[in-house]
């Protein structure tokens, strides 16, 4: 059987004098997929990431939140320490998440509508869904 390629099969592999071989990791690489659809698999990740619907709170517990809310206003000058879990919203998509956030209470920006604590944390108001000394 005559085969076109029988006589340079068994000539010594080409080794160029100029250029250096290429490691073999980087030969693999040549090979390796490649993303077709750039962005495609964070966006199906996002879509597959779970939020939370915020809770609406009703007339009893607004009136609990609100009398716990007074009773931090009151021993703000001894900087009590709470601990607060507060909504907060998603970026990217609808919903969000409950957070939970300790500190001492450094200031109450009643105008602002905020919860300022020590370490920088800014909390709105509007969000908070429970008050813990």
């Amino acid at each position: 059987m005559n085969n076109r390629y029988d006589e340079i099969m068994e000539l010594p592999h080409h080794v160029s004098k100029t250029r250096p071989q290429m490691p073999l990791s980087d030969r693999a690489a040549q090979f390796a997929p490649f993303a077709a659809l750039t962005g495609y698999d964070s966006a199906i990740k996002e879509t597959g990431r779970l939020t939370d619907e915020r809770i609406e709170l009703d007339e009893e517990a607004l009136t609990a939140l609100d009398r716990k809310y007074q009773l931090l206003m009151d021993t703000l000058d001894d900087a009590p320490e709470v601990t607060i879990i507060y909504f907060q919203p998603d970026e990217r998509k609808a919903g969000g998440q409950y957070v939970s956030a300790t500190g001492t209470v450094k200031k109450v920006d009643t105008f602002g509508r905020r919860i300022l604590l020590q370490d920088g944390t800014r909390i709105p108001l509007d969000s908070v869904y429970d008050l813990r000394f």
